[in-house]
């Protein structure tokens, strides 16, 4: 188990136009149906890698342009696209953007700013 810490803050927030075109492919990945938001925390004084065996939801399995890993741990996935590395913004081994089948800013009470630990499985 590995314990991060990190500050939640706001992304894109385009998450729900990405899974009205991948929703199906994400849903044979994970075995659940996301919900339409994640939860992005940035992490403080760690970095955490994209493990080995995550589970990769390839661009060429619905013809785009980015390949996705998913890392699964209780009933919620860190997503991971592949994209700039860093390059315009923070890189991602510094942000965790979580996914799970309920909104957990509602469900939690959690806002940007809030501090958060996550225990990675």
């Amino acid at each position: 188990m590995t314990l991060l810490r990190g500050i939640v803050r706001s992304g894109k927030g385009n998450f729900s136009f990405w899974l009205a075109k991948l929703g199906p492919y994400y849903a044979l990945k994970t075995g659940m149906k996301l919900y339409p938001e994640t939860l992005n925390i940035h992490l403080s004084d760690a970095i955490f890698p994209t493990p080995k065996d995550a589970i990769r939801l390839e661009k060429e399995e619905y013809g785009g342009r980015v390949s996705v890993s998913m890392i699964f741990g209780r009933k919620a996935f860190i997503l991971r696209p592949d994209t700039d590395q860093g390059k315009f913004g923070d890189p991602p081994e510094r942000i965790l953007e979580i996914a799970t089948d309920v909104g957990i800013r509602d469900t939690y009470g959690i806002k940007d700013g809030d501090i958060v630990e996550v225990e990675v499985f």
